[in-house]
């Protein structure tokens, strides 16, 4: 017992165990993620890996939220700038389309949305919920990215709501095809295609 107790307290921090996981997506792949060499990449066991995070599902998922906080904290900083809506807009949208196929953040989304359907009940609801928790952080800021564009006069009146769960809907499909290589889906092409959309749906006209 003192043993464990000493090597937990000589752990390192949570953060530093999520972020290597990340890194370990990003350079070798989901797949070389395992609890054994995230365990040799931070210096601990995987028996101690499994004391902080209980499963490998719970980790994947601990470390999808890391990663959302970080990202979202820099969303939160770009939208924030004094630039017109459009532009903002775009750089919500460039944060929101996968970087190239399997990229590290939307690989992981993919493979936490799929553990999410084959966990137990009490288990697929929380990591549903947490999830939910994410969608919703990038869904307001949306939201209030649209209603400021109409009250500015350079997007067209509609309802800022309905049109965002629409717009990342079309994201989130374009985004899938990009993540997993889909012949013809490459990055710039889906952007031209998301930037047409709103071309056609949203902007007021020159």
């Amino acid at each position: 017992m003192a043993g464990a107790a000493r090597a937990r307290r000589n752990a390192p921090p949570r953060e530093d165990v999520l972020a290597a996981a990340m890194r370990m997506i990003a350079e070798r792949g989901l797949e070389k993620l395992t609890m054994a060499a995230l365990g040799r990449e931070v210096d601990m066991s995987s028996g101690h890996l499994l004391y902080y995070f209980h499963s490998k599902d719970e980790l994947l998922l601990r470390t999808l939220e890391w990663s959302e906080g970080r990202l979202g904290a820099e969303r939160a900083r770009l939208l924030a700038r004094a630039a017109p809506v459009r532009e903002r807009l775009d750089v919500y949208i460039d944060l929101y389309v996968p970087d190239g196929h399997r990229d590290p953040h939307w690989t992981l989304w993919l493979e936490v949305w799929n553990r999410a359907q084959n966990a137990a009940l009490g288990d697929a609801a929380d990591a549903r919920d947490r999830q939910a928790a994410i969608e919703d952080a990038w869904h307001r800021d949306l939201v209030a990215l649209l209603a400021e564009g109409m009250s500015r006069g350079e997007f067209r009146r509609t309802d800022p709501d309905r049109f965002a769960t629409r717009l990342r809907a079309l994201l989130d499909g374009f985004s899938i095809h990009v993540a997993v290589g889909l012949p013809g889906s490459d990055r710039e092409e889906v952007l031209a295609h998301v930037g047409e959309f709103l071309a056609e749906s949203l902007l007021t006209q020159e």
